[in-house]
């Protein structure tokens, strides 16, 4: 946690000194105040001086006044560095994630970095803002008092050395205990939003499945769960903020108790006993701000460890030093002897693919579920890396070119057709900002979307909602391909992008998509057979391997798999 502030907090050095400087004055003035107010009770009360008395109390209200002043200004400037760190640690966040490929991001989880990226965030955040005041005040008020008590009288501070380790031991302990708490305690908020997030995204689902109790049942285990740690944590800290009251409040009994004993001796001033007893107050005080920093020191710091071990994280997928490029761009899509596997998994998704994929062609990737469709046209665009062989566009191995040149080669619709909250215009223009109005409307005819967003109020202006769920599946498709449409790629990969239209508007969008394309690579990765059984070249893959490469007349004859696919979606008379 410390070298993860002291990166975020160098910005910041001119208004953390001034920061330091106040809460230094504020400590100092609090410690000289019991001094004048010492000198009142023996040179003013006692001898009856009234000019003494209003001098002094002049002084100290001039005193208190300073200190007031500082002590806003402090915690002002404090806390517009712990917000503006907090900024700078979100963004860095938020930055890092978008470096990361689908690997990085699988191993973390989305809803962890959620959770990483807000509350870890706001943790770290929230200990910054008492800190800067609190861990600053406290020891040099502590230490200070410690100074100061020792010259009112030596032996009476001798009750310190019972005093400050008393408390300590039960600071110590308690923080001991609430550290692994306080990690567990994340990774339950974690699983609070996995849980949340799921049961959003599947509600359509759970309500089609009759699950609804089932989900009320998971979330409230996730959230019983987090409750119970917590409540561990809260009585952990209902016992130890009790048991330093009863250390403070005896502090005060046998300071006084011995304090008396002086006095009566002579040994000691009333003025100055009073004096001591603020000084060992102010010590026992300090020592409460730092418990109540303490208290939320062990959060802060798991929090802070889940945040660097994001920021900590080397990309898999980065940039060549020296990235080549592409002078002319054709298009050319070769696989070479291509594997690839998950980490960890036990075995390759892909085994030995190559095939090549030519501009003006239209090359399709079928095979059943689980084959390794998708993961095969995901290498394209490097969201992962082949672990053998290699995937070229025109020639160059894709690792050898930088990811921004290579994306905007090619123009990418999902398997998930997502859109971004806003308006239609705003989500066609994602790829190409300088996009006309002209461009998008005839991006929306290809894609034959341009009928119902015709027919809503605002056109090219009508708000689509996150994620598009104010639209239809097969609206949400053909805007997503409309999207790729505008940004005019050399490459356009469809992941399955049909399967939510009705016939005719398949049948029209492929003839609209094919003159478009005419000059373009067009990778597809179809389900359905009818969508892909015009196509230039079939590629089929069964396991993770290919079993078969030609056209829909040629694999019927040949491959086995392909002939399987087609007859379990096709009958005898629409094969022929």
């Amino acid at each position: 946690m410390i070298r993860l502030l002291r990166a975020y907090l160098v910005p910041y050095r001119l208004p953390l000194i001034l920061v330091v400087v106040l809460v230094a004055i504020q400590a100092i003035g609090n410690l000289y105040l019991p001094n004048l107010n010492a000198d009142i009770i023996n040179n003013g009360v006692v001898k009856g001086d009234i000019d003494y008395i209003l001098r002094i109390g002049g002084v100290m209200l001039a005193v208190t006044f300073v200190t007031m002043l500082c002590a806003i200004v402090s915690v002002y400037f404090g806390a517009k560095i712990a917000m503006s760190v907090g900024r700078d640690l979100r963004g860095s966040i938020f930055r890092k994630v978008l470096a990361f490929s689908q690997a990085e991001t699988n191993q973390f989880g989305t809803p962890s970095l959620i959770t990483r990226n807000t509350n870890d965030v706001q943790q770290v955040q929230m200990l910054l803002v008492i800190a800067l005041n609190i861990m600053i005040l406290a020891p040099i008020t502590a230490v200070g008092g410690v100074i100061m008590a020792l010259r009112e009288d030596v032996p009476l501070s001798a009750l310190l050395l019972v005093i400050i380790p008393a408390m300590g031991v039960v600071i110590g302990v308690s923080l001991s205990r609430a550290l692994p708490l306080f990690r567990s305690m994340q990774a339950k908020i974690d699983r609070i939003n996995q849980v949340m997030r799921e049961t959003l995204s599947g509600i359509r689902v759970i309500r089609a499945f009759v699950r609804t109790e089932h989900e009320e049942k998971r979330f409230d285990e996730a959230s019983r769960d987090l409750m119970q740690t917590q409540l561990r944590v809260t009585r952990l800290f209902a016992l130890m903020l009790p048991l330093i009251m009863v250390i403070f409040n005896l502090s005060s009994v046998a300071i006084m108790w011995f304090g008396s004993i002086q006095v009566d001796n002579g040994g000691m001033q009333i003025g100055n006993l009073t004096a001591f007893m603020q000084y060992v107050m102010q010590i026992l005080f300090a020592v409460m701000m730092a418990t109540i920093m303490f208290v939320m020191v062990p959060r802060a710091a798991a929090s802070a460890e889940r945040i660097a071990a994001v920021l900590d994280t080397e990309e898999s997928i980065v940039d060549p030093e020296q990235p080549a490029s592409i002078a002319a761009a054709k298009g050319v899509v070769e696989f070479r002897d291509v594997d690839f596997g998950y980490p960890g998994a036990e075995d390759p998704v892909l085994k030995g693919i190559s095939f090549r994929a030519e501009p003006g062609q239209v090359t399709a990737i079928v095979g059943s579920t689980g084959s390794g469709k998708s993961t095969l046209i995901n290498l394209v665009p490097r969201f992962y890396d082949a672990t053998g062989g290699s995937v070229l566009v025109d020639g160059v191995d894709v690792r050898d070119m930088s990811q921004e040149e290579l994306w905007r080669l090619i123009g990418i619709i999902p398997q998930r057709a997502y859109l971004f909250g806003g308006t239609v215009a705003s989500n066609l223009r994602y790829g190409a900002p300088d996009a006309t109005d002209d461009e998008l409307w005839h991006a929306l005819t290809v894609a034959q979307g341009r009928d119902f967003v015709s027919e809503m109020p605002e056109q090219l202006g009508a708000p689509i909602s996150q994620g598009g769920t104010n639209v239809s599946g097969g609206q949400r498709q053909r805007l997503a391909i409309a999207r790729a449409v505008v940004r005019k790629p050399r490459i356009y990969s469809f992941d399955d992008r049909f399967s939510a239209l009705d016939f005719k508007t398949d049948s029209r969008l492929r003839a609209a998509l094919r003159e478009e394309t005419h000059d373009a690579t067009v990778i597809i990765v179809a389900q359905r057979v009818g969508t892909i059984m015009h196509a230039d070249r079939i590629v089929v893959l069964d396991a993770g391997a290919i079993v078969g490469i030609g056209t829909h007349r040629d694999l019927l004859e040949t491959c086995e798999t392909y002939r399987e696919i087609v007859f379990s979606q096709l009958t005898a008379e629409e094969v022929a």
